[in-house]
């Protein structure tokens, strides 16, 4: 029995465990269920722990020994519930954990008008202590479909011309917004002929449950003389009171304002 119990400490006939999502589906500020499915092994363990969270994978910017700039990316966890206390898992029993995980407000779009946004992947989680020892599961994906408000900025976009490019999620904050989280999402678009000072712009979304930050980077194209640069402007919206306001001619007054001409000089 001894040298069992050391095989399931080393995952050989230990337990086994897998999550259940009730729906991919969610949105930021909602709730993800679903159902951990717990399984024992060949003899009986002690679980310590059992948990859920969601994880993103997130560009990080750095320097090399040398100096260099480099870029890599890392899988960061923003979010995590425990299920229940310890208790005894004995060989060969089933144990099923229904969960409701919140989802934060500041969670990263990945899925608009049913399209997932290439680059984006968040999902949940599943954490099980059994005897001091981890059993991580696998990332079981989910699909973060834009708030009301969100969505009406980007259909303002849309109206506007601009086309989406990518999407990315970079570690740091954003300074003088509501942010919390350790990264922040950025959708570039490209941007259409009829602001020719422009070519691309960069929407970052911060939201929680009282409104939202958006925050504008617009990259200005280089001319004859100078460099390209990069205008930042922010605002906040209302969660609910939105659609009081049109939102395409919002953007193209400070778009127009500066990216409207090529400065060739």
């Amino acid at each position: 029995m001894g040298f069992k119990r050391l095989l399931a400490s080393l995952g050989a006939g230990g337990a086994s465990v897998e999550t259940v999502l009730a729906q991919q589906d969610v949105v930021p500020g909602g709730v993800v269920h679903g159902e951990v499915r717990i399984e024992g092994g060949s003899v009986e363990q002690r679980v310590e722990g059992l948990s859920v969270g969601l994880r993103a994978r997130v560009e990080v910017e750095g320097e090399d020994s040398q100096g260099n700039d480099t870029e890599y990316h890392q899988n960061v966890e923003f979010h995590r519930q425990q299920l229940g206390g310890a208790f005894d898992l004995g060989p060969g029993a089933n144990y099923r954990v229904p969960f409701a995980l919140e989802v934060p407000w500041e969670t990263p779009v990945t899925t608009v008008l049913g399209h997932h946004l290439k680059g984006m992947d968040v999902g949940v989680t599943t954490e099980l202590r059994i005897d001091r020892a981890l059993d991580a599961g696998d990332l079981d994906p989910v699909s973060v479909h834009p708030l009301p408000a969100q969505g009406a900025l980007l259909d303002a976009f849309g109206q506007l011309g601009f086309s989406f490019h990518s999407a990315d999620l970079e570690k740091g904050v954003i300074r003088h917004t509501r942010q919390r989280l350790p990264f922040y999402q950025e959708i570039e678009f490209r941007a259409p002929g009829r602001y020719p000072g422009l070519s691309q712009v960069e929407l970052t979304f911060v939201a929680d449950g009282h409104g939202m930050d958006v925050v504008l980077e617009m990259d200005k194209k280089p001319g004859l003389f100078s460099e390209g640069s990069d205008t930042y402007r922010s605002f906040t919206m209302d969660l609910h009171a939105y659609g009081d306001t049109d939102w395409a001619e919002y953007l193209h007054q400070w778009l127009t304002e500066v990216g409207g001409r090529r400065n060739w000089f």
